[in-house]
């Protein structure tokens, strides 16, 4: 598999015991980490690996969504490294700043992988492609007053650092956590450190759109409602990603038992029969996760077939669909 990757732990909590009045870091003041460090943690980088690799290119593959939306975020990841590097900002001030938003399970993050390893792929005369994914609830959980350091820690120097090296695209998934809306704070409520951290979100990719043309930002968001205006005005290219249609919803049942016959063979054997055009007609409504994990229920209805998924019967998967609607149909009415 192409692409090395490093994972960083969430368990290792960063020191932030400095007392002094926090002072904006630059990218020259920041150091890689040491060698020596078998984790290789980094505040608030949850994943790090060249691109393109294997997986994240089958990632795009297997989110179906309207062609027409992938070729959109394509051709303006392309656009980001060809012409940022060149045009004056001031008269055309693009960022380098995706934002995709939906509800849940409509593969969000998946589709953002795919596209940074996708632009990776097209563009291999640029080298290897840098991507980094943020966690961004190790920034949010910085101490008390600690919170716009860490993300002017991450930003102005652990990322800026990386797009000094070679081309680098960065997910920030939940980016609600970190460009939290400043209109709907209140400061009774809220401390004044997750204002000042969207401030110094905003302040950091201001700079590093200056500075760093051969960076992209990928954001996700189930909340819209909930990112700060300024951020959204920063966003190059915003898209919303609907839920699956009722085409697309059986297009992924089929792909995922397709997926399963695969590795199990006699699941082939079952493709055509009524039970399964009957369980396919139930993922309607369904997002794209959902359906692809009702798929997987239906082998884990007996010990037997959880033991050997080549046993799994039409019928399992009917019964799987229809339970596994039926329970989102009354967590929903609870709610």
């Amino acid at each position: 598999m192409r692409g090395t990757v490093v994972r960083s732990p969430r368990d290792l909590t960063p020191d932030f015991s400095s007392k002094n009045t926090m002072t904006p870091m630059t990218a020259e003041s920041a150091a890689p980490p040491p060698v020596s460090d078998p984790t290789g943690y980094e505040l608030g980088i949850l994943e790090r690996r060249l691109l393109p690799s294997d997986d994240f290119l089958a990632l795009w593959d297997a989110i179906l969504i309207d062609p027409v939306i992938k070729d959109r975020l394509l051709a303006q990841a392309l656009l980001n490294f060809t012409i940022r590097p060149t045009v004056d900002r001031s008269r055309l001030p693009l960022h380098g700043l995706i934002l995709l938003v939906g509800p849940p399970g409509t593969g969000k993050t998946s589709l953002a992988r795919g596209l940074a390893a996708m632009t990776a792929a097209r563009m291999p005369h640029l080298g290897p492609f840098q991507y980094l994914e943020v966690d961004p609830h190790d920034v949010a959980n910085a101490g008390l007053g600690q919170r716009q350091k860490a993300v002017t820690q991450l930003l102005g120097a652990t990322i800026a650092r990386y797009a000094r090296q070679r081309p680098t695209i960065v997910l920030l998934d939940e980016v609600e956590t970190l460009a939290v809306a400043r209109s709907g704070l209140s400061l009774d409520v809220n401390p004044i450190d997750i204002h000042r951290a969207t401030d110094a979100l905003l302040a950091q990719l201001d700079v590093l759109a200056a500075h760093t043309p051969q960076l992209l930002f990928v954001a996700t968001s189930n909340f819209p409602e909930a990112i700060d205006e300024a951020f959204l005005s920063r966003s190059d290219l915003l898209v919303t990603i609907e839920r699956p249609s009722a085409e697309a919803c059986r297009t992924i049942f089929f792909d995922t038992l397709q997926a399963l016959a695969d590795h199990y063979p006699a699941i082939r054997g079952l493709l055509n029969s009524p039970e399964i055009e009957s369980a396919a007609a139930i993922c309607r409504d369904l997002d794209g996760r959902q359906i692809r994990k009702l798929v997987l229920a239906a082998c884990t209805l007996r010990h037997e077939t959880a033991l050997d998924p080549n046993t799994v019967q039409a019928a399992d998967f009917l019964e799987a669909l229809q339970r596994g609607k039926e329970e989102h149909r009354n967590l929903k009415e609870r709610r």
